[in-house]
């Protein structure tokens, strides 16, 4: 038994009679007893500290619990329910430490925080070492310019492709966000590109200068490829012979799937894409063809829903088309509530008339939407 049982009677004592300066030093004393010997207690021994710290951590000032809080959040084996009231603490001194580095909060703990608390509780767990995907999209989604500038900084938080969304959405007006999104490794290829799509020529000129060799070949090109688009318009004629092969050899492998689609668009190949799409969809590629050129991105949506594509797919294919049209955050907005109220069974009626080749009809679809 760990020494701290010697002190039980004192603590009754403190709790009944004593100041809150006596609460305090009994607490610093026995947090200090724990620390020195913190690697050789077991979870017997830990609970005991547990139970102590939970009656004494009532009755103390909130300066003594930030003390507490400081001294055991790099702990490994810190007291468990201890650690998980400091970090549901309303004052952020007091949950700040063990918010940003303890590590005996789990994922559900950090997950609820993040969900009821303010600014400054997310902007301590936006820092964490290690942080999923389910409570970046809680940060991103609920937190200020701090919070999500600071999570896009961290190379420990995973982020979905929806976190990903919320984050170069925001960067269209955040250039600090936009500089901080563009350097990290994970992003998917469809999102780097619509980052850069969308920032401004200043921003794009600093992403190009602190880029990594590798990214700012990357940079190059995407940029390159828009600015072409956009001075010579849609091409009147475009050659799929390359891609046609390509895409043969995938579809004689038993590997061309919607992921396959979603990684050509990704990577901005227009022709891989549209062939892709024509062989998975069942529908003529100069139907396709038309239908991805079209205005609005309607018929896109209809071809995903159709096969049961996901909107991240969608997306991922309207962000390929040529030019800069329709990629607006409103109009991508548009698009996804579209995309979730359309029917499976509406979007197979019409693509049935695509598969018979009946391209006026896709066009005068894309035009109206």
């Amino acid at each position: 038994m760990p020494p701290v049982a010697s002190l039980i009677p004192e603590l009754e004592e403190v709790l009944q009679h004593g100041s809150p300066e006596k609460h305090g030093d009994v607490l610093r004393q026995i947090t200090t007893l724990f620390l020195q010997s913190a690697p050789r207690f077991n979870e017997d021994h830990i609970r005991l500290f547990d139970d102590v710290f939970g009656r004494l951590i009532e009755e103390i000032e909130s300066k003594a619990r930030a003390e507490l809080s400081r001294r055991l959040a790099p702990i490994a084996n810190a007291p468990t329910e201890l650690i998980r009231r400091l970090a549901e603490d309303d004052d952020i001194m007091v949950a700040g430490p063990v918010l940003a580095k303890s590590p005996r909060l789990a994922d559900t703990d950090l997950l609820s925080i993040a969900r009821s608390k303010g600014q400054s509780h997310l902007y301590a767990i936006s820092g964490r070492e290690n942080l999923n995907e389910s409570i970046t999209d809680v940060l991103v989604s609920r937190g200020d310019q701090d919070v999500v500038r600071k999570v896009a900084e961290n190379p420990g938080a995973r982020l979905s492709d929806s976190g990903y969304a919320r984050l170069v959405k925001r960067a269209e007006r955040d250039s600090a966000l936009a500089e901080s999104v563009a350097q990290r490794s994970d992003i998917p290829a469809y999102l780097f590109r619509e980052l850069l799509l969308r920032a401004t020529e200043v921003v794009q000129r600093r992403l190009l200068a602190a880029a990594k060799p590798e990214t700012q070949a990357e940079i190059r090109r995407v940029l390159a490829k828009v600015s072409t688009e956009v001075g010579a318009g849609v091409p009147a004629d475009r050659d799929f012979s390359a891609a046609w092969a390509d895409i043969d050899k995938l579809a004689a492998a038993g590997t061309l799937d919607e992921r396959c689609l979603a990684d050509h668009a990704g990577k901005g190949r227009y022709e891989h894409t549209v062939v892709a799409l024509s062989k998975l969809c069942a529908v003529p590629i100069e139907v396709v063809d038309k239908l991805m050129n079209g205005e609005r991105p309607d018929p896109i949506l209809i071809l995903c829903k159709a096969n049961g594509f996901s909107w991240s797919t969608a997306r991922a294919l309207i962000l390929v088309r040529p030019g800069l049209g329709g990629k607006s955050s409103a109009t991508l907005d548009e698009a996804q509530a579209n995309f979730e109220r359309l029917s499976p069974a509406t979007a197979q009626r019409v693509v049935r008339f695509w598969q018979a080749g009946q391209g006026r009809a896709g066009e005068s679809l894309s035009r109206a939407g």
